[in-house]
């Protein structure tokens, strides 16, 4: 039977056996095959791995030169790097210019080369995934293509683990570098606030994916290594003329989810670090976190809506579903007890008891584990999950997004959250005070109709919802208590 070859491509049955660079060659153990079940070729299949960069590059004129700068310092350099700029007004193809060209670097007595290329795309109506895909039509040929964001730069020796755990096991088809916040290039008191919650979300979400077998739920574009033969499988199956689609929010999660399917694996580094570029405002940390929240919803939802079909029994999915469930426990328990306490307060009927202290101590510890679990942990992480106001003030901003993303999908509002992000990182649009202002409608509605009802009605409100809201809140201190105590197997984030 003749094999079908799609021309330019690679056999999804290669059993070539890549090779990291400035690794010891494995024995090559053939000798040990019967000659009547030997393969001839086994030998030849014998080389080192090659990869491709792509940076997607849109108004990076601050960031690029940093980015460009900590490839180029890799203890393992990519053999090619494609920046894609698109639709940028600002600096950015002359500064990412200012590196391209022929590089060498000398590791360990080994030359490593790499060329820089850049290319300036004018006006894409696909944005980051025009980008990313003609950065992967650009890359053809390479068995690896790394992605990186604009804003991210590289531990030296990220590229280097990427690439010795992507070759020890070809059953993976992106594999993700851990990922955190630089704390240097941040200042003002509102910046650093909201860096410290950052650090703490991504910190939580990593070691949930490390400890679960380092699978992760999405290879973030921030900075992933992807198997060529795996984007070329998720095309097939998908008939897909390009690995990325434009029809999601969340491009990086929904490749994820097709990797998957196609029978690859999605893994998360133990040892590869990326630092990424924090929201330093609550304008553009609302405009990302919506859009990744509904991008997530989208993926969730059952059936079909346009061209994107909702998998919510996806494996991958998993960890979003938790994060979903748990974020509505979080608004439960914290709206119901501000809603009690104020309405106890107004028939003098409060009573405390110490019992509602474990629940907050609890948090207290548990996010203190996290900030001790961070690889480049400060004092400034340990202070922020010890006076327990900054993380629960994070977590009330990070309620009003997930609201927001709920309401905006749920109404079937036709928004372009990406171009929504883009504006509120310039400095443009409210939407970020809708969920306060909402809160405090939502308050002062309810207070009103407090106030209309009888002292016999208040009274059995009260005798209800504090048994209901004690019941919720131990089963939501018992899911914390047993992230407390879990296992981290010496994993850092």
């Amino acid at each position: 039977m003749t094999e079908l070859v799609v021309p330019g491509m690679r056999r999804a049955t290669d059993r070539i056996q890549l090779l990291a660079r400035g690794t010891v060659v494995p024995p090559d153990i053939s000798s040990l095959v019967p000659d009547e079940w030997a393969d001839q070729r086994t030998g030849s299949e014998r080389r080192t791995a090659t990869i491709s960069c792509i940076i997607p590059a849109y108004n990076e004129e601050g960031t690029i030169a940093a980015v460009l700068t900590s490839l180029l310092a890799q203890t393992r350099l990519p053999d090619v790097i494609h920046v894609i700029i698109n639709n940028t007004d600002d600096d950015t193809p002359e500064i990412a210019r200012s590196f391209e060209g022929a590089h060498e670097r000398v590791v360990k007595g080994e030359l490593f080369r790499t060329v820089v290329h850049v290319h300036d795309i004018g006006e894409n109506p696909d944005k980051k995934v025009g980008a990313l895909n003609i950065g992967y039509h650009l890359s053809r040929g390479y068995d690896y293509i790394l992605g990186v964001d604009g804003d991210t730069t590289l531990d030296r020796r990220c590229v280097e683990w990427l690439e010795k755990e992507m070759v020890t096991d070809p059953r993976i088809g992106g594999l993700s570098a851990v990922y955190s916040f630089d704390k240097t290039k941040v200042h003002g008191g509102m910046a650093r606030f909201l860096l410290a919650g950052q650090r703490a979300q991504f910190a939580g979400f990593n070691m949930d994916n490390l400890v679960r077998g380092r699978n992760m739920a999405v290879l973030g574009g921030q900075c992933s290594l992807f198997s060529v033969r795996a984007l070329e499988t998720v095309m097939y199956r998908h008939h897909q003329s390009s690995p990325w689609v434009r029809d999601s929010e969340v491009e990086d999660s929904k490749l994820s989810l097709q990797i998957k399917d196609a029978g690859f694996n999605t893994k998360i580094s133990a040892r590869a670090r990326a630092y990424v570029g924090p929201m330093t405002d609550l304008r553009s940390l609302h405009g990302q976190q919506v859009k990744w929240n509904f991008g997530g919803i989208d993926l969730l939802w059952p059936g079909q809506r346009g061209d994107n079909k909702g998998q919510p029994l996806h494996p991958n999915l998993r960890l979003r579903w938790y994060e979903n469930i748990s974020m509505l426990f979080n608004i439960s328990t914290r709206m119901a007890f501000a809603l009690l306490l104020a309405a106890a307060l107004s028939i003098d009927a409060f009573v405390f008891n110490p019992v509602w202290l474990i629940p907050p101590a609890v948090a207290t510890l548990l996010n203190l584990r996290i900030a001790a679990s961070m690889h480049d942990k400060s004092a400034s992480d340990i202070l922020y999950a010890l006076l327990m106001a900054p993380a629960e003030l994070y977590m009330w901003i990070r309620m009003g997004h997930f609201v927001t993303a709920w309401v905006q999908f749920l109404a079937r509002v036709e928004k372009d959250n990406w171009a929504a992000q883009a504006a509120a990182e310039r400095g443009r649009g409210s939407a970020y005070v809708m969920p306060a202002l909402c809160a405090v409608a939502t308050f002062t509605v309810l207070i009103f109709a407090w106030s209309q009802q009888s002292v016999g009605v208040q009274s059995a409100i009260l005798s209800i919802g504090w048994p209901v809201l004690y019941l919720v809140t131990v089963l939501q201190t018992l899911f914390m208590i047993k992230k407390l105590v879990r296992r981290q197997r010496g994993f850092t984030v």
